[in-house]
């Protein structure tokens, strides 16, 4: 018995160490560095895991958030509130907020329970997205990739504690 929990554990290591469909593809050694939930009003939204080139995270490239959702999205849903988040951390241009919303809106599907959604935020800037492992459009423009992974890495983030958990193997976003 102990022998085969061993095994079980050694299995489920293994697999949970693999990056998600894209990301070693465009990521040189890419490292889990933290995970944690997202939860609204007791609620859970989504997992989240950090991938990073090497295991150095990097704001300004090679690395990978990987989300897996807890119950049904829209895909317009998740543009929009990622374009909420956006102008909550200080974005204040209406119109090029609303170029992006189209932007992101055309990037993302809609998401069942248990699916996983994956952006790569490359070296250049630009940002490779996946949905079950499927390339999805991609995000050309630096400072729109910047923006939406700040809604999770910048300091200034809704959910601190979800940032701090997704950095853990960076020294906490230090």
């Amino acid at each position: 018995m102990r022998r085969l929990l061993w095994l079980l554990c050694l299995v489920t290591a293994t697999v949970c160490a693999q990056p998600p469909a894209g990301v070693a593809e465009l990521l040189d050694d890419p490292k889990p560095l933290g995970s944690g939930e997202m939860r609204w009003f007791g609620l859970k939204l989504y997992d989240a895991t950090l991938w990073a080139s090497g295991g150095q995270y990097r704001a300004e490239g090679g690395f990978a958030l990987s989300l897996r959702y807890a119950r049904d999205f829209d895909g317009v849903r998740l543009a929009r509130a990622s374009i909420d988040e956006i102008r909550r951390l200080g974005e204040r241009d209406e119109g090029k907020l609303a170029r992006w919303q189209s932007v992101l809106e055309s990037v993302f599907p809609n998401v069942k329970a248990g699916e996983v959604i994956t952006g790569v935020k490359r070296a250049d800037g630009s940002a490779r997205f996946f949905h079950q492992g499927k390339g999805l459009p991609a995000v050309e423009e630096r400072a729109l990739s910047d923006a939406f992974f700040a809604i999770w890495l910048d300091p200034r983030t809704r959910e601190p504690a979800l940032r701090e958990r997704l950095l853990a193997e960076a020294g906490g976003g230090r």
